[in-house]
Parts: C-alpha cells; structure tokens; sequence
C-alpha cells in the first residue's frame, strides 16, 4: 500500500533536479541580462528588460511542463482521476456477497450444553474493551477505508434482536475510548482492558441482573509495515493496564491472554455460569484456558468482519443462521512448542560485510534501518497441520494434548451423516462419491473434506500423513435433505519432489488412503487406492497440468541449514527446530549477494547480442491483438513498433498503472490496492470493506471465492482499474506472521483454490487480478532471505500459486519483497521464467512490490527484467526504477519482453473491449493545455505590446 514519506519526497526531487537546474540557469541568466544592460538608453534597456523577463516566463513554463508533463505526469494523473465511484447498486450487492461471507466463514470452536443459539435469551452482556472497538480489518494494503459505515460488534448483536448491557458500554467507553491508530506506518501492541478491580460490585450486580448470560470479546491486531507479532512481550513497548502488575511477563506473547484478560475472564466466569467467548483475530490464538472454566459453553471465532460482517454475528447468535465455517490454521494449546517457533522471525546477519550494507530509509517520517537478515524454514514440508497429523502418527506428539482445534475444524447446530463410495479408477483419473445427509433437526451447510495419507519409507522422500487434495460446500441442506457430491482426483496430484534423489516429482508405489474427514485428524470414511509401480515425472513423463517437467531449479536456497525430516520418528526434531546458532551466511552464497549499492547494472548485458528492431510503423495497434494468443506472430510487430523510450517509461512508471503509449492505442491502465476493500491510494477513492482472507478461506467454499472476486472487480471496474492488486497468497507458516490476516490458509491446496476462484471471478468482469506476493514472503519484512528445501518450496509455498495460474489462469503477479537464499526473488530467473511461466503457463506480466524512491536498497530494473520482473511499481521517474544502459542490445531485447507481457495482460482487460475504450486525454492535461494557450497568447501579446511601445518611441 502507498503511503507519502520522507524518502517519497526525496525522490521525486531528484527526479526533478535537472529542471529545477534549468529553472536556476534561466533566472541567473535573465539577471545578468537584466543588470548589463544599465547604461543603454532608457527606450533600448526597457525592451531588452522586458523581452529578457517575458522569454524567461516563457522559459520557466515549458520547463514547467516539461515537470507535470514527464516525471510527475504519472502522479498527477493518478491523483486527479476522482470521477468514478462504485455505483449504489453495487454497492448493494457487495454488501450481500460480504454478509454471505461472514455467515459462513465465522467459525463455532466450541458449543457445549448446546447453549447456542441462544433461544430464548435476548439480552446480552459484552464483557472485555473490545467489544466496544474490536478489529475490522487488517493494516495496510489488507486494511478497509473509513468511507462508508460499519457495522459495529454492538450494532450487529442489536440486529440480530439482542438488548445489550448499556452500563458496560459506558464503563469501557470511559477506559478508552478508542483503540490505538494501527497502520503501514506504525504498529501498536496495546491491549487496553480494565483491571478486575475496576468492575465495581454495582457494575456486576446491575449486569447480572440484565442477563444470566455474558460474551467475553478478545481481540488481536497486527499489519504491515512494521515487525512481526512480538514473541516476547517484554521486548515491545505497550501501554501496562495496571501499576500493580505486567500484563505480560518475560517470555510471553502477543497470542495469549494478558494477566489483566486473565483476570478480567476469572471475573466474569465466577458471576456468570452462561459464558461466549468471542475471538476476533486472523491469528491461531492460545485458547486453552476455555478448558480451565466449565462456565465457557462456546466459543466464536471471528476474525475481520469488514465494514458489514459483523451483521453475521447476530444472525448465528439468534440461530437464524447455522454456523458452517471451518479453521483454515491449526490451533493448539502451546504455540512455544510449534515447530517453527524458534525461527519464526528474521535474525539479522552477523556478517561484517552485510552489517555494512545496511540501508537507511524512512517510515511514517521516522528514520529506520533495513538489514540483510534471514528465517531458516526448518520444518521444511511439516507446514501447519501436516506437522501434527504426522507427529502423532510417528508417536512423537501426544496429539490430544498439543492441538486443540484441528485445521478444518467447525462445529454447526445441526449434525451431518457423510458416506463416501468405492473409487472408480480409469487411467489414472479417481472418482467417488459422497453423499451428506443432514440428520439435525435444523438448516445448515456442510463441508466435505478429501484427504490422502500417501505409502512412506523410513529416510525417504518426506511425507505427511495427512494431505488435503479436495473439498466441497454444501448447498443449505434442511433435516432429512441429502447431497450428492461427485469428486475427481488425478494421481499426479499425490506425488512428492523428490528433489534429493530424481529432482522431480515421484509418485511411489504402494497403499494410498484417501478419507473423507471431519477435519485434518478425524476419518469419518476411508478407501485405499493401490499404485502398483512408480512414476517419475521427468522431461520424458511429465504431469499432465505442467507445460514442461518439474526439475530441480531451486536446490541453492537451501544454504547450510539443518531440516526436520519424519524418518526415526523425526529423530532430529531438536536439533532442526532450534533457535539458529549460526547467524554468519556461508562465503559460497556472500560472494554472490548483492543490493543496489554494490550492484553491477552491466551483469546481465551480453556483447553478443544484435540491437532488436524498434521504432518500426507498420500500422498495428494494441487493439488488433485483443483475444489473440500470446504467440500471435503479430505480437513480434506490435513490438517492434515501440520506440525505447516508451518501453523503458511503461517499465518504470508502472506504479498503480500502465502508462499510456498512444502510437500503438494503449491507454492507460489503473491498478487498485487491496484484499479487502479496492482502494485507490491517490484519490482516497474507495469501495465497501470485505471480511479479511482468512474469513473468505473459512467459508470452504469456492463459489463465494468466486463470488467474491467478481464483486470485487466489479468495483475496481466502476472506479476506472483494470487491475487489482489481490489476493494476497502467501502462507501461514507461523502464528506470529502480522499479515496473515492478508493471507488465506496454512495450506496450499486451500489457499491455492479459493484464490484461482477469485482470480476467475475478477476476470469475469474484465479485471487482471495480481496475485502476490510471489514468493516466500511469509514473514513481514524486507531483505529477509528464506532458507528453504525445494520440496517443501513447491509442496508448500509455490502451490496456491501453481493453482492460481494453473486453474485460476491469472495472467498478472507481484514480486515479493522477500529474498530467496541470497537473492531477491526479483532475480531467480529459475522461479519467475522456468517455474511459474514455462512449468506452470503463466502468460502475464509481473510487476515488484512497492518500490519507494529507492527500491528499498535491493530492488532494480536491471536485474528484474533480465529474470522475469517485467515492471517496477513506482510512480515518479528517476531512480533504479529506470534501465542504467537503456539502448544495450540486451536490455532491449528484455524490453521488449517485458511490453510483451504487460501489453498481453492489459489489452484483455475490460479496458479493450468495445464499450470500454476511452482514449481521452486526462481532464488535468485538458485543462494544462488550456493554461499554456492563455499564457502563450498572453506573452504573444505582451512581446507585441513592448515591441510597439519601443517603435512609438523612437519615433
């Protein structure tokens, strides 16, 4: 997401020194003129006095436009473009799609004595200050707008027929008002809660004699720009709630209760024997003390609820809704004991040479300094639940006692029956089916999970014991009503990288188990499915989905670290999930790291190459290559006719944007911000706030994926973007990761499905969704080299990708800020040309992350565009945002390369069909042109004046 700074500011001044220069000259000049002319005659030295001052207006305006009409051209545009809003109707219908949302994707953790939904109770106590300000959203490009209303937790529950506890309003209103100001510019780890001994007996008898019944709201709130979730309490700075005590001791985190919550929930459970808890928050929070209390009868989890979501709220409450939503993380009791816990955050290289290389930027106006810096991912395939499932498989976990909610795990008010088929099998192609029967005596939905537990040999390829492969959503099912749901599963899809024997995908011979489960750990049903001889998927056997064969490309980012594996029952579980003891990187991988500052911008120029053909006129416009296919022959003339220049200013300035080029028809195409809200960072024009990822991946359900990413392009459409910088897709590797709530899932397939459908959604209405962050960026930070297995790369976090593109055909992505091994992601040729295009498909543009005036210290176009990087997003000229050696051979040709991909994607967007062209000039221009008229008539004329004046006189 964009914001103004310091280091903004400094940059579009540099970008404008020359003019200003130029300005400077000008003056100096015309003074100079101005006194050396002191002893002619007074007629004489008036003209030359005036003329001098009226060339230098002259002068100063066309270096005037020269400023708004080049460098700041960008910037204006996209900052006076205000005419298109999202439409009422619209409107209308996002709000259905995003209640639609939270009605399934709210999750029921817990519901013991049945005592939701509440029949006959009608009032309600909110206990905890967040009831009055709980989350809504995310920070940054995840966030909501303040432009529309929100529906409030209170508002929702009043809704939903629920009198509420005024006197308890009124008591944390005068605690705090509101919640501390989270954004990309500054984070804040205040948890504001009224000690116990704030309640006053009043208070307490007042409410116990409004209901018999109390919530208890908990909230947590991170985002980007700032560090991850704090590990350590101790460490961050925090308002303490009380003198007497720290809310946190040593050692303790973010995702657990404060002592002042502690004891805020012994309060109430001691007074109220009818106790909800509500947990607002997209991370897996430490839930074990709803065990500790018998009063605590339910539990809710309901992270970000956008602007109307919390009307949801009320509906599952009354019951009018049955809640269907089910986890997309795992929660358990103890996240200090998660495997990845000692490596979750960067650590800063110790290497003097990458200590020196530290950059020094700016956020939200306040200096701040950048590290090379690193996250070993230890666990290397055992991502979230895979870990577990198999741990206790292996006996190395008691599983009971670790996991407390499995991941696709939710209660409903009614129960289902589901049975599942024999397998029909034909050349590799599984299908079954399985009915499910609701047998509860109320409405709901269910969710049917597939899973399969693939044949594993002791110090083999890694497995998990447990792999999700598909799932559906039901349709509203009434009691007595069945569904019949009809699965097929391809057998490639079970393969394993073996990247340490074939260096390509193995599907080994033996017993496979395919389940239906109620979650990732309880089997309703099972088949086993028999492969009777190994297939390696090689260059002469590849993958039916893959264009060409999965291969070992990405054996590098491993670096020296030591992975967890299964064999001797994850024997060396110890050794591989400690804390990182080696902070120096290896000399094999230093020598090749690199940022800006000590970058060669030639590295990537090849002598060999012959100068390609540009500024060529064969009458092609981009138009004529709508709907044509990328190898269209006619792309190579298009091409041909762009001149340098245009190529490297549509490469630089693609900011929230495409530039125009208007001698091949190319107009200029907007790009919004955000998952949850689309939001044009110039115009502070936005649309309704949507329930975070996290809320849409709880659904389990593809068609409102689906649902929502055709709303969602819809409104960027009615407000001028052709392009959506959405869904966020990285993986929930750690609980402590801050923009998880930006993110779908701790698992690939989910993820990687409820993506491909929101990708098919927008694009059904003409949109290019940019699907991000492209990759390894599953952390919060910037400069942070990933240390990862290439299997557990392309198992894990390459697959909602690999979806996206492959199922979802997305044709535009984001590079990430993330470094893979000691390289940029922006730079590994192997991932962003051989893996995503020639492996998977992609036929589309790529563009970098946010790219400030500096490209944060690492980021450059001469290393982007020679590996696949097509576009820089930044917004003003100037800077490694421009190609150093515009008119080497190679860059050209990588030019070329680039136009090709962005044009690809841009003329299929609504833009470029029939009822969306608008070729118009920017009404800003219109109105500059119009200055410059006036003021040239107006010189004109003044130059006429003098000169007559001058003649009258001498005469």
């Amino acid at each position: 997401m964009v914001t103004f700074e310091i280091d903004d500011l400094i940059g579009v001044l540099k970008g404008l020194s020359p003019y200003l220069i130029g300005v400077l000259i000008i003056l100096i000049l015309a003074t100079i003129i101005t006194m050396g002319v002191k002893k002619k005659k007074k007629p004489t030295r008036k003209l030359i006095r005036s003329l001098t001052w009226l060339v230098t207006f002259a002068g100063v305006i066309i270096i005037i436009n020269g400023i708004i009409f080049g460098p700041m051209s960008t910037l204006i545009t996209l900052a006076t473009d205000s005419t298109q809003k999202v439409s009422v109707a619209t409107t209308n219908k996002a709000k259905k799609v995003a209640e639609d949302i939270a009605e399934n994707g709210f999750v029921l953790l817990k519901n013991n004595d049945d005592l939701l939904p509440l029949k006959k109770t009608k009032k309600l106590n909110l206990f905890g200050w967040s009831s009055i300000n709980p989350i809504y959203g995310g920070a940054g490009s995840g966030g909501i707008n303040e432009l529309y209303p929100i529906v409030s937790l209170e508002k929702g529950l009043e809704d939903g027929g629920f009198a509420l506890n005024k006197n308890l309003n009124r008591f944390y209103k005068n605690y705090a008002k509101s919640r501390a100001a989270v954004s990309i510019k500054q984070q804040n780890w205040d948890l504001p809660e009224p000690p116990a001994n704030k309640y006053s007996k009043k208070l307490i008898n007042q409410a116990k004699e409004f209901s018999d019944t109390a919530v208890i709201t908990l909230s947590r709130l991170a985002g980007e720009g700032a560090n991850d979730i704090p590990q350590d309490m101790s460490k961050v700075p925090y308002q303490q709630n009380s003198k007497d005590y720290k809310d946190f001791n040593k050692g303790q985190h973010y995702l657990e209760l404060s002592k002042t919550e502690k004891n805020m929930v012994n309060l109430v459970c001691h007074h109220f024997k009818k106790v909800i808890i509500l947990y607002n928050g997209a991370y897996p929070f430490q839930l074990g003390f709803v065990n500790e209390h018998p009063e605590i009868k339910s539990v809710i989890w309901a992270p970000g609820p956008g602007n109307i979501g919390f009307e949801a709220l009320g509906k599952i409450l009354n019951g009018s809704v049955s809640p269907s939503g089910r986890t997309t993380d795992t929660f358990v009791y103890n996240l200090k004991k998660a495997p990845y816990y000692y490596n979750a955050e960067k650590t800063n290289y110790a290497n003097k040479k990458l200590q020196d290389m530290t950059v020094h930027g700016f956020n939200a106006g306040k200096a701040q300094k950048f590290s090379p810096a690193f996250i070993n991912y230890v666990e290397n395939i055992y991502v979230g639940y895979k870990f577990y499932e198999t741990a206790a498989k292996e006996q190395k976990i008691n599983y009971r006692k670790t996991v407390q909610f499995p991941f696709g795990y939710g209660l409903s008010y009614t129960k289902f029956q589901q049975t599942m088929s024999n397998l029909q099998v034909k050349n590799g192609i599984i299908r079954f089916s399985v009915q499910s029967k609701n047998v509860g005596n109320v409405s709901g939905k269910d969710v049917i999970e597939v899973y399969y537990n693939p044949p594993y040999k002791n110090g083999g390829i890694e497995k998990a014991s447990a792999n999700l492969i598909s799932y559906r959503k039901t349709k509203e099912l009434q009691p007595g009503e069945t569904q019949k749901i009809t699965f097929t599963i391809n057998e490639q899809d079970m393969a394993s990288y073996d990247e340490k024997g074939e260096g390509a995908y193995i599907l080994e011979k033996g017993r496979y188990e395919i389940s239906i489960n109620k979650n990732s750990h309880d089997v309703i049903a099972s088949k086993n499915y028999e492969v009777h001889k190994t297939e390696i998927y090689n260059k002469n056997n590849k993958r039916k989905n893959d264009k060409v064969a999965a291969k070992n490309l990405l054996q590098d980012s491993e670096g020296t670290v030591t992975y967890l594996s299964r064999k001797d029952h994850f024997a060396n579980y110890k050794k591989a999930t400690s804390q990182p003891h080696n902070l120096y990187m290896p000399k094999k991988y230093l020598n090749n790291y690199h940022l800006n500052a000590n970058y060669n911008p030639k590295r990537y120029l090849n002598k060999n190459d012959k100068r390609p053909v540009t500024n060529k006129n064969y009458g092609l416009k981009l138009t004529d290559l709508r709907g044509k296919s990328y190898d269209d022959p006619k792309w190579n003339k298009l091409l041909d006719q762009l001149t340098v220049k245009e190529m490297a200013n549509t490469i630089a300035l693609a900011g929230y944007q495409t530039p125009a080029i208007p001698a091949i028809g190319k107009v200029q195409n907007v790009d919004s911000d955000g998952p949850a809200a689309i939001n044009n960072n110039f115009t502070h024009i936005g649309s309704i706030g949507f329930p975070i990822e996290v809320v849409i991946a709880n659904t389990w359900s593809k068609k409102l994926a689906y649902e929502y990413g055709k709303i969602m392009g819809q409104m960027a459409k009615e407000m001028g973007s052709s392009g959506w910088y959405a869904p966020g897709m990285n993986t929930h590797r750690s609980a402590f990761t801050a923009r998880n709530y930006e993110y779908f899932s701790e698992d690939g397939i989910l993820s990687g499905y409820t993506a491909a459908n929101s990708v098919l959604g927008a694009k059904s209405v003409g949109v290019y969704p940019t699907i991000k962050h492209f990759a390894m960026y599953d952390s919060n930070g910037k400069m942070v080299s990933a240390w990862a297995t290439e299997q557990s790369i392309r198992e894990n976090y390459l697959k909602p990708f690999e979806i996206a593109v492959k199922k979802g055909h997305a044709n535009a992505a984001m590079a990430s800020w993330a470094f893979l091994g000691n390289k940029w992601v922006g730079e590994n040729k192997a991932l962003n040309q051989q893996i995503l295009r020639k492996e998977w498909g992609f036929r589309g543009f790529i563009v970098s992350d946010f790219f400030r005036s500096n490209g944060h210290g690492f980021m450059n176009a001469d290393i982007s565009l020679p590996n696949g990087v097509d576009a820089m997003l930044s917004t003003f000229a100037g800077g490694p945002n421009q190609v150093t050696y515009k008119n080497a051979p190679s860059n050209i040709k990588y030019m070329k390369r680039a136009l090709h991909n962005i044009l690809y994607t841009t003329v299929n967007s609504w833009v470029y069909s029939e009822d969306g062209q608008n070729t118009s000039l920017p009404t800003w221009k219109k109105i500059a042109y119009g200055i410059d008229l006036i003021l040239t008539l107006m010189i004109l004329g003044l130059g006429i004046m003098t000169v007559s004046k001058y003649r009258a006189r001498k005469m």
